[in-house]
């Protein structure tokens, strides 16, 4: 990869360093190419970098160890970098694929609950404004691996997906935000929308609630709309042909039921009991709180990895959790879980009107 190239994309297309910003920089030793020419750009720019060290063993170990008393602690120090940083870049770097697999399903559920302050600080940043960021990957070999890919098929598919195949990348990433904010435009008029497929058949109100356009700003890739539809209007079915990950934990073939937006039923063929057990965490994550449509027709396959799976050009996601409060979205939960669904032989009607089908919106409604 390009990594000068791919460390511009970032810095100025995608958080905008500038003088004198605090920037916090996530990252494990496995992305240390791209890390130093970030470290250099943000320096150069008259940022001041603080890079904080990731590490799948290390948190392992906290998961695995800790007693209750820190599992549930909050940090302060966490609490107080959430509050003050002006620009957070995490590069997703993961050393291996499934590093809490060995879990017990409780101590994820006591951390995800502990650190859902920090999540709920980020959330208001986000939605004011106040707070800069983007995650972006760098491919390593458990990635790879996990994609079932090679490792130099997997760097190819992580360069076009962020459009560095463009020869001027910002340019794409421009045309794909016009692109999607023709969707939003149609779907920002819409009350009611349907989603069907030989499995699924959901209903969802999204009237009067934001849609979002990811365009790599925030999520590099970038490629999906996004919105809260109302918290208690999700009625029907929807089954999950994809693998819906948590914390390094597989769950396939989920399908799910709703009654007056809450779960009412809910099943996996692997994994169920994790599935029931995190949905308990509270009574939030028994709601939508984002639909979405993938938009990203760079990203053909599935690869395991959510910042690339919920762009995949022909694809849904809805997760189950908090919203995003920029979407008029109220429901809270300590988790937000995001779960695909290929569409790609599926119909979406908007008050009726088929407005999306194989996978792709139909022009005629696009203006």
């Amino acid at each position: 990869m390009d990594l000068v190239k791919y460390s511009k994309l970032i810095l100025d297309y995608c958080v905008g360093v500038k003088k004198l910003d605090e920037v916090a920089l996530y990252a494990s030793t496995e992305a240390f190419p791209l890390v130093r020419e970030l470290w250099k750009g943000i320096v150069m720019r008259g940022g001041y970098p603080r890079l904080i060290l990731t590490d799948d063993i290390l948190t392992e170990i906290l998961y695995r160890y800790a007693p209750h008393e820190l599992l549930s602690y909050t940090s302060p120090i966490d609490r107080f970098i959430m509050e003050r940083i002006d620009v957070r870049i995490s590069i997703l770097s993961p050393t291996h694929s499934k590093p809490l697999i060995g879990i017990d399903p409780d101590r994820i559920r006591i951390r995800s609950k502990a650190m859902s302050e920090i999540r709920e600080i980020f959330m208001k940043r986000d939605a004011t404004g106040s707070l800069r960021w983007v995650v972006a990957p760098y491919p390593t070999k458990a990635m790879a691996q996990e994609a079932g890919m090679s490792i130099t098929d997997f760097e190819e598919f992580v360069y076009r997906a962020v459009k560095l195949h463009n020869e001027n990348p910002v340019d794409a990433w421009i045309h794909q935000a016009k692109a999607q904010e023709k969707v939003i435009a149609l779907l920002g008029r819409v009350d009611e929308l349907r989603i069907i497929d030989s499995d699924t058949d959901l209903m969802v109100k999204i009237g009067g609630r934001s849609w979002i356009n990811d365009d790599g700003k925030h999520n590099m890739p970038g490629g999906e709309i996004f919105t809260a539809p109302h918290e208690d209007s999700v009625e029907g079915r929807i089954v999950f042909g994809y693998p819906a990950i948590y914390n390094g934990v597989e769950v396939e073939g989920i399908k799910l039921e709703f009654r007056r937006g809450e779960v009412v039923g809910a099943s996996a063929l692997k994994g169920e009991e994790f599935l029931k057990r995190l949905i308990e965490v509270d009574a939030g994550a028994k709601r939508v709180g984002e639909l979405a449509f993938g938009l990203n027709y760079d990203i053909t396959r599935f690869t395991k990895e959510i910042l690339f799976d919920e762009k995949i050009g022909g694809t849904i996601h809805l997760a189950l959790g908090a919203a995003y409060l920029r979407t008029g979205g109220i429901n809270r939960s300590s988790i937000h879980w995001d779960m695909i669904k290929d569409m790609r032989k599926g119909r979406v009607y908007a008050d009726g009107d088929l407005v999306y089908e194989n996978g792709r919106f139909i022009k005629d409604f696009m203006g």
